[in-house]
């Protein structure tokens, strides 16, 4: 998924948070994100793995917790 599919995709879901997302860590402004493994940004599989991807592509560093933390 590029970049812009992955946008269409979150305004299609009114996902504007993770949008903004997306935008800080372009602007250099989101260096690292804590999130549970197994629970990820967002339910789509497919969309959850590109997200994930694209953010890391943009330098952010992701810190998995565990369900226990």
């Amino acid at each position: 998924m590029t970049k812009e599919q992955i946008i269409q995709e979150l305004k299609q879901k009114n996902m504007e948070d993770m949008i903004e997302l997306i935008e800080d860590a372009e602007e250099g402004h989101l260096e690292e994100l804590e999130l549970v493994e197994s629970i990820g940004l967002v339910y789509d599989r497919e969309l959850n793995t590109a997200l994930i991807a694209l953010l890391e592509e943009l330098g952010v560093n992701m810190i998995y917790l565990t369900d226990e933390e």
